[in-house]
């Protein structure tokens, strides 16, 4: 494209009587050129593209909200989901334009690799949204640094067992390791020391050993030494989270596995625009591959069965087949768990989602037994909820009882619900009135107050109440036209009786 003070110097050229060969030759352009420029009076020329895409700014603007104003998030939902092919540097030159854009800043440097070297892990906590309520879970990166391949997963928790579980499902899944794993200065593997110092703990010595590699602690304070796992928390931040919504946290950990393996995998990254899963089948023949078979990590536990057959464990109950009621050994692995008498195996149990406590569990395929657990919590959410919904006088006393036996909370309901299914609501109202009138928060005196209403002769007849218009229903009409019931038979006992 001709300058703007090129061709300003071509027209006066030419308003000063210079011939369009001449200026042609003198400025090295064609004859056609300095005619057009003749036709445009020396300005540069307004060009506008056939085929640039307009974005409405209240979607851009609600993408940008969605997805945290993260412009890579963006990118993909308008291609996606709106069906929008534009281009990332179109796109964040539009963001830009509508005073959306923030620069993000680099979290650290780069620095050279090798195939089949190391890989790095690491962990780190989020406050995200499952379903209805907020939760806090330990996301934990699985990261081979050359090939820039990754596994994520999200815990409730993180412990040295849990760490055990996610490099076996990591390592397991791509088939591979590399001889050595950066780590930061953790206790889940470090014993004692730190950096080049550090020495890591026996059992995750020898766990490390049977998978081909050892855990390598980087320097303290030294965090770029895994700048690669750092980097993938970021984009787990910027580019995972983002405009997306989870039901639970099996529903999180699907969309992050494939988040992780496929998404990632399959997208160009840095300026190379290299293809992490291509990198990584030309990093396979360094790397080690995984043994046939590995023992996945389990915990022993061992529990006693009570006299219904179930053995208690995190909070809930698994039924344990057999009539003899004897100890038994619980081994608990990363999503099931397997219960043992004398070496011999009794059931297989998948463990309960997330979250789900006080439940029965039987094992897959066999019977389920009538009875229920003798520890097993019984919740009274419920009994709570109708008492509430019945008069506004029994929620007020509710909201006084409840909180000054907060001790014995579930024994109160159960025997004020019993109360209130035995006797008349207007009856329990007025009960319940007069213990909150002398602050009477004990289930025994609550029963006598109702005992003085029911014995007091102060108080009305309570009539039942009769539909008048059962002559009207099916049932009356289909029995009107039978014989009447002869019950003379009750007047005899009765005279039998007196006489008697």
């Amino acid at each position: 494209m001709i300058k703007a003070d090129k061709r300003n110097a071509v027209y006066l050229l030419h308003q000063e009587g210079m011939g369009l060969r001449q200026i042609a030759r003198q400025f090295h352009i064609s004859v056609n050129t300095v005619k057009t420029i003749m036709e445009q009076k020396g300005r540069m020329p307004e060009t506008i593209r056939k085929d640039k895409i307009q974005i409405d700014p209240e979607l851009l603007a609600r993408l940008h909200h969605d997805c945290q104003g993260r412009v890579q998030r963006m990118h993909e939902k308008l291609i996606e989901e709106e069906g929008i092919a534009i281009a990332y540097s179109t796109l964040s030159q539009v963001v830009r334009q509508q005073g959306l854009g923030e620069k993000a800043e680099g979290r650290c440097d780069r620095v050279p690799d090798e195939p089949g070297q190391e890989m790095q892990h690491d962990t780190s906590p989020y406050r995200v949204r499952l379903a209805d309520q907020y939760v806090l879970v330990q996301g934990s990166l699985l990261y081979f640094r050359y090939s820039k391949v990754r596994y994520l997963k999200f815990y409730r928790s993180f412990n040295r067992f849990v760490m055990k579980c996610f490099f076996h499902e990591a390592l397991t899944f791509w088939g591979y390791t590399a001889p050595v794993c950066i780590i930061d200065n953790t206790n889940l593997a470090r014993l004692y020391g730190t950096g080049k110092n550090a020495v890591i703990v026996p059992e995750m010595e020898q766990f490390a050993r049977q998978y081909g590699f050892c855990f390598l602690c980087h320097e303290k304070g030294h965090v770029n030494r895994k700048a690669g796992n750092e980097r993938g928390f970021y984009t787990v931040e910027t580019n995972f989270f983002p405009g997306r919504q989870f039901d639970s946290l099996e529903d999180m950990n699907h969309q992050a596995v494939d988040w992780a393996t496929v998404r990632m995998a399959n997208r160009p990254t840095g300026k190379t625009r290299l293809i992490p899963a291509h990198t990584f089948e030309q990093e396979k023949p360094y790397l080690i591959p995984m043994p046939p078979y590995i023992e996945p990590p389990y915990q022993e536990h061992k529990r006693g069965t009570d006299q219904y057959g179930y053995a208690s464990f995190d909070g809930n109950f698994y039924w344990v087949p057999g009539t003899t009621r004897h100890d038994v050994k619980l081994l608990q692995y990363s999503d099931h768990v397997k219960i043992y008498h004398r070496r011999q195996l009794l059931g297989q149990y998948k463990l309960p989602a997330d979250g789900l406590k006080n439940e029965l569990i039987y094992p897959q395929g066999g019977p389920r037994p009538s009875q229920k657990p003798r520890h097993r919590k019984k919740p009274t959410a419920k009994e709570e909820q109708t008492m509430r919904q019945a008069a506004e006088e029994i929620n007020a006393y509710l909201n006084f009882a409840l909180p000054s036996g907060a001790r014995q909370k579930h024994r109160f309901i159960r025997g004020l619900y019993g109360l209130y299914r035995k006797i008349a609501l207007p009856v329990f109202i007025k009960t319940v009135q007069r213990a909150l009138t002398y602050r009477v928060a004990d289930i025994r005196s609550v029963e006598r107050i109702a005992v003085l209403q029911l014995t007091s002769g102060d108080r009305e007849s309570l009539m039942p109440a009769i539909d008048q218009e059962y002559q009207n229903r099916a049932a009356y009409l289909d029995g009107s036209i039978a014989d009447e019931v002869d019950l003379s038979v009750y007047d005899r006992l009765s005279d039998d009786d007196n006489n008697g």
